[in-house]
């Protein structure tokens, strides 16, 4: 039996932390019970607590499991990828041709939003 057949399937095998401005990320490599490998990546935030010495701490957690480990880095490397080699007009033209000119309409007034009807959206 080597050492990873003796750790509980809680324990993390390995444990990388990030710190990046107000949140903090960690990447956990565990085991399942039938002794299959998986990452959690959880992001914390810091926010006030019940008194300034005990911060609250908001967690999301995700886990990803070996059968889409795969899948998960070709989507990240892609939206990676894609705000790497973007500049913002050539994303402004690439959302334009999203949209389709029947169901967005310019609002009118000076706040440039615009108004969407959310039924057109759904056909």
């Amino acid at each position: 039996m080597n050492e990873y057949d003796q750790m509980q399937p809680r324990d993390a095998f390995f444990s990388k932390r990030i710190r990046a401005g107000k949140r903090t990320y960690y990447f956990d490599v565990k085991a399942t019970r039938g002794n299959d490998f998986y990452i959690t990546i959880t992001e914390s935030k810091r926010k006030p607590g019940e008194s300034e010495d005990r911060p609250f701490f908001e967690k999301h957690k995700i886990f990803l499991y070996k059968e889409d480990f795969e899948k998960f880095t070709d989507g990240l490397s892609e939206a990676l990828d894609f705000i790497k080699h973007r500049r913002s007009g050539e994303m402004t033209d690439e959302i334009s041709h999203i949209h389709d000119a029947s169901t967005v309409e310019t609002a009118t007034g000076t706040s440039g939003f615009t108004d969407l009807n959310f039924e057109d959206l759904s056909k």
